[in-house]
């Protein structure tokens, strides 16, 4: 845990004075800025001169709306999730469990974790010490970067990267460091990965299986994670919230390999494997004194989360496992009807290994400009998608700038549909 600076907190009209006499072809430096500045500034959304800008996924969403296209843009089913845990939910508001739950979470819940953990893993936790309930995976991933780095520290992620991660490292004031994805299997250079490791690094974050690139990390790369954080005594977090989302290739959860556990904040949520991403249920675990650091953030964020809904997440981590096996498979399918249409497209298309999503680089169509194209779709073809550059810093935008991300978690009608739409593309373009 880290004391937080005194430190010149300008009000509102003072920052906007402050940038206007900034040459504004000049980064912003963070020390001049309130927290949500910051927070705007590591998510690309703050431009040079402190106007804030448009959320992508706002703008694309827009657009679909205004010309009735497919929204493949967000990941977020069509569909609900499994009749237990819903109706599991609505017995529990129905008997009044409709207040706050412990800070820590309900037992029942983090018991169902734990077994979690041992059952898919060989992982032995200890639900009461070592496990924690929070508002969804982002709430645990800010509250583990907010507990561990600081003004002076690095946190690095793997580019691209979750726009949530570069947000909540601008509020932290550590500087966001980034090793990239290579393609085609998008794996973490591993001689970058060394070079952007260092003594300042206080938290590295995995996300694996990875959104936006739907790759699944090898061992060989998450050892040399490990080995890099035990060099320089770096906290691991994980966000594993695709763990079950897998497509013939295993997921290795970072705190199984030697060496890992006792620096390893382990994340993942029922959002994505039920189908439930608006109960926003997340979970942490770990060794205890990493728990309680995170915990002591999380407390000051939300205290509690989703009373009614922790015991039917718990109901859902007990399912037999042909329904983990079934969710997966139903998704691999959805990937390939819409692969077919992407291909129809002229795109190249990198097969995901996991994930909700589909990454395909436009150059082939003789397009170098994914965002200028993502814009475009929703009008052309009636399809909506989100730029990869958008997940970026300048650099990685640069490496990335065409490629565009599609999101098959849809009912399958929906998916042919656009399909169909996409292998218009080329005629339309």
């Amino acid at each position: 845990m880290y004391p937080l600076a005194r430190r010149f907190r300008p009000s509102p009209a003072q920052a906007f004075d402050i940038l206007d006499h900034m040459d504004s072809n000049l980064p912003i430096p963070s020390r001049q800025l309130s927290g949500w500045q910051r927070t705007a500034q590591g998510a690309n959304l703050l431009s040079p001169d402190g106007r804030l800008g448009t959320v992508i996924f706002e703008e694309i969403t827009a657009l679909a709306a205004q010309h009735g296209a497919i929204n493949l843009g967000q990941g977020y089913p069509d569909e609900d999730g499994p009749d237990l845990l819903l109706d599991a939910a609505r017995e529990n508001i129905a008997s009044g469990l409709n207040q706050y739950a412990p800070g820590r979470g309900l037992p029942v819940l983090r018991e169902a974790v734990a077994a979690h953990q041992q059952r898919f893993y060989g992982l032995t936790v200890d639900p009461e010490r070592e496990v924690a309930v929070s508002t969804g995976a982002t709430e645990a991933i800010a509250a583990s970067i907010l507990a561990f780095a600081g003004p002076g520290d690095e946190v690095l992620t793997f580019e691209p990267f979750y726009d949530s991660y570069g947000a909540i490292i601008g509020l932290s004031g550590a500087r966001h460091t980034t090793a990239p994805l290579v393609g085609p299997d998008f794996q973490p250079d591993l001689d970058a990965l060394e070079a952007a490791v260092n003594e300042k690094t206080r938290v590295i974050v995995v996300n694996n299986p990875h959104n936006p690139m739907g790759s699944v990390f090898s061992r060989e790369a998450l050892v040399r994670i490990v080995e890099l954080a035990e060099r320089y005594d770096a906290i691991i977090v994980t966000d594993e919230v695709y763990e079950h989302l897998t497509f013939g290739t295993a997921h290795i959860p970072v705190a199984t390999l030697p060496g890992a556990w006792e620096r390893t904040v382990t994340i993942s949520s029922a959002g994505k494997t039920f189908s439930v991403t608006g109960w926003k249920i997340g979970w942490f675990s770990g060794p205890s004194v990493l728990v309680d650091a995170v915990r002591s953030v999380k407390s000051f964020l939300s205290y509690s989360s989703g009373t009614p809904f922790q015991g039917a997440v718990a109901l859902g981590l007990g399912l037999k496992d042909g329904f983990y096996r079934s969710i997966a498979d139903s998704l691999q399918h959805k990937r390939d009807v819409l692969g077919a249409g992407l291909r129809a497209a002229g795109f190249e298309v990198n097969t995901a290994q996991a994930t909700y999503f589909t990454v395909v680089d436009a150059a082939p169509l003789g397009i170098t400009d994914a965002t200028a194209l993502a814009r475009r779709l929703p009008e052309l073809v009636g399809v909506a998608a989100i730029p990869v550059p958008v997940f970026c810093h300048d650099e990685g935008a640069a490496r990335t700038r065409s490629l565009l991300r599609f999101a098959f978690c849809k009912k399958e009608e929906v998916l042919a549909d656009a399909a169909h739409r996409l292998a218009t593309l080329q005629d339309r373009l």
